[in-house]
């Protein structure tokens, strides 16, 4: 039990559930078209030196990405259906505290709009969705150290403007 404790600790102190709205262009593409999405993902950082901890609880979560860039080591689950099956499960078993549990909660809201709509153009979705994303994405940023301004926000409410 201590492994799992550690985790809990480790994401309480410096775990992230990521919301983001992104602007994607793909220069590869004749014409370079650009796509707006959501994207939510789960985040472990820590110093390099503290690299076989990540492994450790990626090994003991079961999914997700170790790396190292520079200074810093990094533990992220990207994947939508990771996050559903290893991610979810492990911290509604694994209570987290304070803010953290906070942010989490209201994460997992976003987790389950983005995972209803997986697959579904943007343009597509119900605009309560999108509204309740956006209303989710402003609710967690009082949890995070540094929120960063959410650079595409225009283009999400113009998505929740279109006829139903």
């Amino acid at each position: 039990m201590a492994e799992k404790f550690s985790i809990t600790t480790l994401v309480n102190n410096d775990g992230c559930f990521d919301l983001q709205f992104r602007k994607d262009t793909r220069h590869e593409r004749t014409g370079s078209p650009t796509y707006y999405r959501w994207k939510i993902q789960f985040i472990v950082t820590s110093p390099k030196d503290q690299l076989k901890t990540l492994e450790k609880a990626k090994k003991i979560i079961g999914a997700g990405n170790v790396s190292l860039t520079g200074t810093q080591a990094r533990f992220s689950v990207q994947k939508i259906d990771d996050i559903i099956e290893a991610i979810i499960p492990f911290f509604t078993k694994n209570k987290l505290s304070g803010n953290k549990k906070r942010d989490f909660d209201l994460w997992q809201k976003a987790v389950d709009i983005i995972f209803r709509n997986k697959g579904i153009y943007l343009s597509k979705w119900s605009k309560n969705d999108l509204l309740h994303l956006m209303e989710i994405h402003k609710a967690m940023a009082k949890y995070k150290l540094k929120p960063r301004k959410q650079k595409w926000s225009e283009m999400a409410k113009t998505l929740t403007k279109k006829e139903t």
